[in-house]
């Protein structure tokens, strides 16, 4: 009797194994998941976060209009702060042009709001503490610096059109260069 338990003591044992195995095995691919790439004609990820004064804030709002949406990796760092300031400097030309303005990072709200006041964006700046619109863009992803690996922002920038689709998509965008980009892109979508 002793015996047979032994063995039935085996047998779930390797099943166990077994099951571990085939279930790692299924595991890989979803751990590798595909990098999203938005491109010009894709429906733009939606989205409804915190603002800095806690309100939700949605893509939706701006149905009918352009939007120009940045990532950032961190407020008031000094990237984050050239880049948000130039697109403050520039607000009144998108304006004129019918774009609104949306900043988003992982801070959480009172960060963007501590931001905002401290530079006077007058935007709003999105909390995207749990990543999942920066992944959802295809923004979120492997970092290095010093030679230590984490995850975190890609700075990146997209003009959405009035319909809700990707217009032109920049991902690495230099916080001097997301304003002049989004401005000729503008300018080219005038012209077709």
């Amino acid at each position: 009797m002793a015996t047979e338990k032994t063995k039935a003591t085996k047998k779930s044992r390797g099943q166990k194994r077994a099951g571990t195995a085939r279930g790692a095995a299924k595991a890989r691919p979803t751990a590798r998941k595909r990098k999203v790439v938005l491109a010009p004609g894709d429906r733009a990820p939606v989205f409804a976060l915190p603002d800095q004064s806690g309100a939700v804030h949605d893509l939706a709002r701006h149905a009918g209009r352009k939007v120009l949406v940045y990532f950032y990796p961190k407020a008031d760092t000094p990237g984050c702060t050239t880049q948000s300031c130039s697109v403050r400097d520039a607000r009144r030309t998108f304006a004129k042009q019918g774009v609104d303005v949306i900043g988003i990072s992982p801070d959480g709200p009172s960060a963007q709001a501590k931001f905002d006041m401290k530079y006077e964006l007058g935007f709003p700046l999105l909390a995207d503490e749990s990543h999942a619109v920066a992944e959802a863009y295809g923004v979120w992803s492997e970092k290095s610096m010093y030679g230590r690996k984490y995850m975190g922002i890609v700075r990146s920038a997209f003009l959405i059109d009035e319909q809700g689709r990707i217009a032109t998509a920049w991902y690495g965008v230099s916080p001097k260069d997301t304003v002049p980009e989004a401005l000729a892109a503008l300018a080219g979508l005038k012209s077709v």
